[in-house]
């Protein structure tokens, strides 16, 4: 079947990746340059106002991934005529909510900058500015996660792609091209909002390209909004439980200790969380393949979870021991003695959560694949009460470093739930969760090796001789033949697919 075939995917994981890779690698740049040009209070602020408006792009309500699963259901079925329906009565239902996100934003702004947030007395007017532009670009924000999902459905990720790495990259360069002018945030925020306006608009562009329907047919099908409130319910249940579970870290070590040691906090997350990029192109690309095989052939989702999983271990493992073995040494080459001190545990103990994180993503996709976020829902209630006390008691007696172990902990105790879970839709029982298991036991032994002391020539000769063995058994012994063919093919179709999208 096209729409899942391991070639389409593959490549589509390839592009999918190549989006996001490249403006991290950028950032990796940008972000010293611009904590030294706006300060490390500044960018504190900075780093609470992208998680909060993050977290407000949940007033979609979930139905960017519902119409991203409507879609791809359809295309499945070959039901394509009930396609525009669908696309404009979400996009329709998204923009009203999101513009009501969008005031009840711009109103709580000075209420957080003032009454809530630590933020100093010079600096709250333009937090305040900060929280309003970017808050009145919020609608722009949601509707392109409804434009992008129809794009998704389509395996279209070349094209998406092609619009990611150059509005990201702006999004990045922007802010430092105005710091010879300026340290304010306010026009740092100014190019952000800007940015995400010029993403929407690409996004639309493209729709309307793969789809010429949709121009042709602006309907809106009330019949569609049970099925979408129902599945984006259940969706916003998660939504908005999610970013609490992720970034409520920041706003306690904000209110708890200090906005400066969420800089300390926040740098070495963003700069390990970066990685999930790796099993978030895979995990994106297989969404909508989960769906279709749910539909025409329930057989291969075990086949395209295994397989999957198999190459996000392959993938994350290097990054994640590199990271943990060398967090010091890096640290302080890259921004100096001042955060090695502070953040170097800080920084081993996110990249070990951030691989077992890595693990939850495919069994989440296909938990929504096969239509029931309901599930993951219940899951995260439960863990939002169990998480939230702990949290408090670990970043009010430990600090900075107790809410690296709390978050590493909660993500460690949700992979497991979901990889449980995910088994059971699977065909061939036991197989997934006795091999997740064996190779995540793997891993963490291998990684905490790595943080045994010594001397950064003995920590070299480490990292060599491990990530050697690692790649010879990974080739050797759990690649399939067929996945070594399709691997030393892998280039050339890269470049073919270059070409053909620079005949477009």
């Amino acid at each position: 079947m096209h729409l899942t075939s391991g070639r389409l995917l593959a490549r589509n994981t390839v592009w999918n990746l190549l989006g996001s890779a490249a403006p991290a690698l950028i950032a990796i740049i940008a972000i010293p340059l611009l904590i030294r040009g706006i300060g490390i209070a500044r960018f504190g602020i900075l780093t609470i106002v992208w998680t909060v408006i993050g977290y407000f792009t949940l007033f979609d309500f979930g139905l960017g991934a519902a119409l991203t699963r409507m879609v791809a259901d359809r295309l499945a079925k070959r039901q394509e005529s009930e396609i525009p329906g669908l696309v404009w009565t979400s996009l329709a239902v998204m923009l009203m909510l999101s513009m009501a996100g969008a005031a009840f934003m711009i109103v709580m702004s000075p209420v957080l900058v003032h009454r809530i947030l630590q933020v100093p007395a010079a600096l709250q007017h333009e937090g305040v500015w900060a929280f309003v532009l970017l808050a009145a670009c919020l609608p722009f924000m949601v509707i392109t996660t409804g434009l992008r999902g129809v794009l998704e459905a389509q395996q279209l990720f070349g094209v998406i792609t092609a619009i990611r790495i150059p509005t990201n990259i702006f999004t990045l360069l922007g802010p430092l091209a105005l710091l010879p002018f300026s340290n304010s945030l306010v026009p740092v925020v100014a190019v952000l909002a800007g940015g995400r306006i010029l993403t929407n608009s690409l996004y639309f562009r493209s729709c309307l390209r793969s789809m010429p329907e949709l121009g042709r047919r602006l309907l809106f099908e009330r019949q569609h909004l049970r099925y979408m409130f129902g599945f984006g319910g259940w969706m916003t249940i998660s939504n908005i439980i999610s970013p609490l579970l992720v970034y409520m870290d920041r706003f306690l070590i904000g209110t708890l200790v200090s906005v400066v040691a969420v800089a300390y906090y926040a740098t070495p997350f963003e700069v390990v969380s970066r990685m999930l990029t790796i099993p978030a192109a895979v995990a994106g690309v297989l969404f909508p393949a989960f769906t279709v095989s749910s539909v025409q052939d329930r057989s291969r989702m075990a086949l395209l979870l295994l397989r999957g999983q198999k190459y996000v271990v392959f993938a994350m493992f290097p990054l994640v021991l590199i990271i943990v073995t060398m967090a010091k040494d890096g640290l302080q080459l890259w921004l100096g003695n001042d955060f090695a001190k502070n953040s170097t545990p800080i920084l081993q103990w996110l990249a070990v959560g951030v691989f077992v994180n890595s693990l939850s993503q495919l069994p989440w996709g296909l938990i929504q694949g096969v239509g029931r976020p309901d599930l993951t829902a219940k899951f995260h209630l439960v863990e939002l009460g169990l998480y939230m006390p702990v949290l408090y008691l670990l970043v009010k007696h430990y600090g900075v470093l107790g809410a690296a172990i709390a978050w590493t902990v909660r993500v460690s105790c949700d992979t497991a739930v979901l990889a449980v879970t995910a088994e059971v839709f699977l065909l061939q029982k036991d197989r997934f969760v006795k091999r997740f298991l064996t190779l995540v036991g793997a891993v963490l032994l291998v990684t905490f090796l790595g943080t045994l002391p010594g001397t950064i020539h003995q920590r070299v000769l480490f990292l060599a001789t491990v990530l050697s063995i690692s790649l010879l058994a990974s080739w050797f012994v759990f690649l399939q033949p067929e996945e070594r063919r399709m691997l030393r093919g892998f280039p050339s179709a890269i470049v073919r697919t270059f070409q053909r999208f620079e005949a477009m």
